[in-house]
């Protein structure tokens, strides 16, 4: 990125858990454990017969940039875009450095304009910033993708972006809920889970003002209590609103790893984390029929103190 006009900013949501967005590079790929033979820790967006790949940390990023736009009431062209710029600035990683004094996840310069260098690592703060640029370009959704995320960014490589261009509509699709069961991720077995209160505030933030979710808690019958654990594992029972269902699905399986979340059930289809065969992840299943609306999240047992 080299430069941006001078516009004002979104007032940011800041989240809450204190989970899904931070400084550096995530370290959501370390785990202990293996995976049955032939699995990848990673999650692929599908669309037709074509599988897009992220690693998980890339994932994670990818649903908080895809969540915006569509807090913002941007369309899913929007985030292919910032997704596209995104792989080509950074690979999708909130990098604490850059070319000349380029940072974070867009690699935006506080020379040119787009903040300090600590408001340009927050990631809240800098897709806000890009999409600010974005929306004031005419007709951008009839642009091709690369020339759009060009105008904003105005990189020395002006045809870079259109490589990334298939695979971030893919992951655009899936994340702004536009491709039902359209997200799989293939993750390490989990050792604890956080707390309800922390998955409801981080879920609520993924929606952000759009629509008020509520949601319920009680003691999951499928995680037994283990030796050094406090309790069973929870589940969480959220009322969605239809237009958002299988975004916020999409959301929980991308945060999974970091949430410590065993199962997420939306519309009759099921996505457990160990419903693996013959060294593949058998991604959605049907079953465990579900009230319209209602997004089931299922949660390993928290470690005692």
């Amino acid at each position: 990125m080299r430069s941006r006009a001078a516009f004002g900013w979104l007032t940011v949501l800041v989240l809450t858990s204190g989970l899904l967005i931070g400084s550096g590079i995530w370290l959501a790929n370390t785990f202990s454990g293996a995976l049955a033979p032939g699995l990848s820790l990673g999650c692929q967006a599908t669309v037709g017969e074509n599988s897009y790949s992220l690693a998980l940390d890339q994932t994670e990023n990818a649903a908080l940039i895809s969540n915006l736009a569509v807090q913002r009431g941007m369309p899913a062209r929007a985030a292919s875009i910032a997704l596209a710029t995104t792989m080509q600035e950074s690979k999708l990683r909130n990098i604490p450095y850059g070319d000349l004094d380029s940072v974070g996840l867009f690699q935006q310069r506080p020379s040119q304009d787009w903040g300090s260098v600590e408001q340009i690592m927050d990631p809240v703060y800098s897709a806000n910033a890009f999409y600010d640029v974005l929306a004031q370009v005419p007709n951008y959704v009839d642009l091709p993708i690369n020339d759009a995320a060009q105008i904003v960014q105005r990189s020395g490589f002006p045809h870079a972006y259109a490589q990334h261009e298939s695979l971030s509509r893919a992951f655009a699709s899936a994340l702004t809920g536009q491709m039902p069961q359209g997200l799989n991720c293939t993750l390490p077995p989990a050792t604890s889970g956080s707390a309800p209160e922390t998955v409801g505030a981080a879920a609520q933030a993924a929606l952000g003002p759009l629509a008020a979710i509520t949601y319920t808690t009680g003691t999951s019958e499928t995680v037994p209590a283990k030796p050094g654990t406090t309790a069973q594992g929870s589940q969480l029972e959220f009322s969605v609103p239809d237009a958002y269902g299988w975004m916020m699905a999409h959301w929980a399986l991308a945060n999974a790893n970091q949430l410590g979340i065993i199962e997420v059930s939306y519309a009759d289809h099921t996505w457990n984390r160990d419903a693996n065969a013959e060294g593949r992840n058998m991604g959605w299943q049907a079953g465990k029929s579900t009230v319209q609306g209602q997004l089931r999240i299922i949660l390993a047992a928290v470690p005692s103190a």
